[in-house]
């Protein structure tokens, strides 16, 4: 191969407490409170709004807050969140027990505490959330680079529209999705293995009612393997989401399978028109941190005394995870933690805790940590737990109102 070598002298531009890779829900979550634990925040996203796969993706839909069983287990600012993704209206999923003061039967029985909002209007209300709260936001910013010296990142390297350049912070966020900052820094990782389904998901109108057609999806839910109903993927192909080449082929498949969709619908529908599609890859899962401790579905229901919070599983009623601390940093680097779908778990977990309740969870306290401590490693995790539960935060299955 070819090389050519390049030198930089890379201005830094800024400094800020805590810096904040990726702007989806986990980075919201995270940003936000690290704000308003006092700190100042930047965060760096390389789309052009706020939310990732949950706006720019479409996949709009916020997944259940409850165990299934009459419970809700996820509180603080996923909470928030769900209620600020439907401030303005509820497009399908309408959990109307969980909203309007059902029994407990009601919500046991009945539609989970879920819902699909308009992605448009969530990533607007996110933004103005952010902006709120004094989080100072760099939109079609992409991080190529950092510099670690020893055990601390010092500053990440971007590039925008301005150039190359700098910014130095004294604690980071990798909410990047695919735990960019951890593979920059060579911390250890690891891949997703079974790789990602083509998807291709995009919005119409339908009897004056906005419609999610949801073309091709994730891994099937085990609730829906059903004999021969199950599901089959748009293409016999799965994808790493780790390669721009890939992932330029990738999107090009989707408005493939996104256009024979529509194309299809209308010779038996007119009036089935296209509103919107997704602007970035679908991709689910791609890499993580080999954090100090690895979570795997055996740990359904089970106490961790360092529990940060807790989320369900959207594919099946019962199992709730109490989240470890331990999940979210690698005691390599003192000034790095992960939230979102890059912690540490199992293949087989990946897919549970990839979603928007367990990132909204894990990026709360992502986002307190890096704001309140020096040394990520050493927190007392019993100081980081108070500031959690002054947040609303559950931590515990034992705790709940059961």
């Amino acid at each position: 191969m070819e090389i050519i070598r390049e030198s930089f002298d890379t201005p830094v531009v800024e400094e800020c407490d805590v810096l904040v890779a990726g702007g989806g829900i986990a980075g919201i979550a995270a940003a936000l409170a690290a704000a308003r634990a006092g700190a100042k925040v930047t965060m760096i996203e390389r789309s052009w709004i706020l939310g990732g796969l949950a706006t720019s993706g479409l996949i709009a839909i916020y997944l259940p807050i409850d165990d299934g069983m009459g419970h809700q287990v996820s509180f603080g600012i996923c909470q928030e969140l769900f209620m600020l993704s439907i401030k303005h209206l509820v497009e399908s999923r309408y959990p109307k027990a969980w909203l309007e003061n059902g029994t407990f039967e009601e919500k046991r029985d009945g539609k989970r505490f879920e819902v699909q909002y308009n992605a448009s209007l969530f990533a607007l209300e996110s933004e103005k959330l952010l902006n709120k709260n004094g989080v100072r936001i760099l939109y079609g910013t992409e991080i190529c680079d950092v510099k670690r010296d020893a055990d601390r990142i010092e500053a990440i390297i971007a590039q925008n529209k301005s150039g190359r350049f700098a910014i130095k912070f004294k604690n980071i966020v990798d909410a990047t999705g695919d735990a960019d900052i951890v593979h920059f820094a060579k911390m250890p990782e690891e891949t997703f293995k079974a790789g990602n389904v083509l998807a291709a998901w995009y919005f119409s109108i339908k009897d004056n009612w906005h419609k999610l057609n949801q073309i091709g999806a994730a891994d099937i839910p085990d609730e829906e393997k059903t004999g021969n109903n199950e599901r089959k993927p748009l293409i016999d192909r799965r994808f790493t989401g780790l390669s721009g080449f890939e992932l330029s082929e990738m999107m090009q498949l989707s408005h493939e399978q996104t256009l024979r969709d529509i194309v299809l619908k209308r010779k038996s529908d007119p009036n089935h028109v296209p509103t919107l599609i997704a602007t970035i890859p679908q991709i689910r899962m791609t890499r993580r941190i080999v954090g100090e401790y690895t979570y795997d579905v055996a740990d359904e229901h089970k106490f961790f005394e360092d529990s940060i919070g807790m989320y369900s599983n959207w594919k099946k009623r019962g199992p709730v995870y109490e989240m470890p601390f331990r999940t979210l940093y690698n005691k390599e680097v003192k000034n790095l933690i992960t939230a979102g779908r890059n912690v540490s778990v199992t293949e087989h977990m990946w897919d549970a805790s990839r979603v928007i309740p367990a990132c909204a969870v894990m990026g709360e306290a992502a986002g307190i940590a890096a704001a309140c401590y020096d040394d990520i490693p050493g927190i007392d995790v019993k100081d980081l737990q108070k500031k959690l539960v002054a947040g609303g935060v559950v931590l515990h299955e034992k705790d709940l109102n059961i």
